[in-house]
């Protein structure tokens, strides 16, 4: 690593988020929403560092809540009301829920029934809506599908009253995971099939998340185009965008240090401070194999002319399967030295946990002037409060 790379000093685990790099993104967003005519909102299921929401305030309105603890999040943290879905509502929570949300969106017509009116009497602006099924996605990982046969989200187009209640308004569709653009448009055709003669019903369709607009590769002016023609078809339809990973994607990075170095059977791993079951679950989960820094991945050690400084990395818990790899460094490596997973915000921050104890990563902001602000260490206290 140069001398002047701006990670050079940092010692212990840390999740880096780049200024430049999330303004980059965000700037991005806004132009979509601004020239399609949609709404953009941020969802906290793949980004919910709310020390920089100031930063977002400037781009987004609104954000999307899965829970009772991610709506409280946006109202105390955002400050608005935020849409608000969820799988399951439960007794006890319906009303605060309801009180402080914009949007409500049920996943099934018996939480309806069960809910609407406790909903409506709570907040009476309170816009209601109901996740829909169009029975398509192209989301190759079964476990991130959320179309796939015998799914537990959404009402499926047989299912739906041929009138919808006059208290429903909007309709929820989320079938993309780090889809683009072209995978939007054929979903979007199987959407209108399936559900267009209920659109006269409703005021506003929400597309969900999944749409990577900022990624290097993704068509932004077909998702535009595609957006516009819709609003030309049904101009009475609010439409709302709510992706996740599009905000922090290739934001930032996860730093760690080399710990040890052991071998067995001819496999060197260079055990490190960090953990991918902790730490960065989507590399077991999805699998997603991130870029590291100096590296090249290797899909087959056997097919290497030389094995030299080529490592399994593997995680400091003890799940036998917490490694990832392999890689191809050009040097031997050190004791100390750190280890950089690019693109590490997305998911990652939400979905570490505690297994073993294990240290927590820091979490620190790379300001555009150059300055690492840390936000965010975390100790034993923090441990112990989630045993409390």
């Amino acid at each position: 690593m140069e001398a002047n790379h701006p990670y050079t000093d940092i010692r212990r685990p840390t999740y880096v988020l780049d200024e430049a790099r999330l303004l980059r993104n965000l700037e991005l967003i806004a132009s979509v929403a601004r020239r399609a005519d949609v709404e953009i909102i941020l969802a906290f299921k793949a980004y919910a560092l709310w020390k920089t929401f100031p930063v977002f305030q400037r781009y987004v309105h609104s954000t999307t809540a899965s829970s009772l603890n991610e709506l409280r999040m946006a109202v105390e943290k955002f400050g608005r009301p935020p849409h608000t879905y969820s799988p399951a509502y439960e007794e006890h929570e319906i009303e605060e829920i309801a009180r402080h949300s914009s949007h409500l969106t049920f996943n099934s017509l018996s939480q309806y029934e069960r809910f609407h009116e406790q909903a409506r009497l709570a907040n009476p602006a309170l816009s209601l809506g109901l996740r829909i099924n169009p029975e398509y996605s192209e989301v190759g990982t079964e476990l991130y599908n959320p179309c796939a046969p015998g799914t537990r989200f959404g009402v499926t187009a047989d299912k739906l009253p041929e009138r919808l209640p006059d208290d429903l308004e909007g309709f929820h569709c989320h079938c993309h995971c780090e889809s683009g653009a072209d995978v939007f448009v054929r979903t979007l055709a199987h959407i209108e099939e399936k559900f267009s003669r209920w659109f006269s019903q409703i005021r506003w369709i929400n597309f969900g998340g999944g749409h990577l607009m900022t990624r290097k590769d993704y068509d932004v002016e077909l998702l535009i185009a595609t957006l516009r023609e819709f609003k030309k078809r049904y101009p009475h339809l609010q439409v709302i965008l709510e992706p996740g990973s599009a905000f922090a994607w290739q934001t930032g990075d996860l730093v760690a240090q080399v710990v040890d170095v052991v071998e067995d059977k001819g496999i060197r791993t260079a055990i490190l401070n960090v953990s991918f079951t902790c730490h960065m679950p989507d590399c077991l989960e999805m699998p997603y194999q991130p870029a590291v820094t100096g590296a090249a991945q290797v899909d087959a050690v056997e097919d290497l002319p030389t094995k030299d400084f080529c490592y399994r990395l593997g995680g400091n818990s003890c799940l036998s399967g917490d490694f990832m790899g392999y890689w191809q460094f050009a040097h031997e490596l050190q004791i100390g030295e750190n280890i950089i997973f690019e693109d590490m915000l997305h998911y990652t921050t939400v979905k570490t946990n505690m297994f073993n104890g294990v240290a927590h990563p820091a979490i620190a902001f790379l300001r555009t002037d150059g300055q690492l602000e840390l936000l965010r260490e975390y100790t034993y206290d923090d441990y112990l409060s989630r045993m409390d």
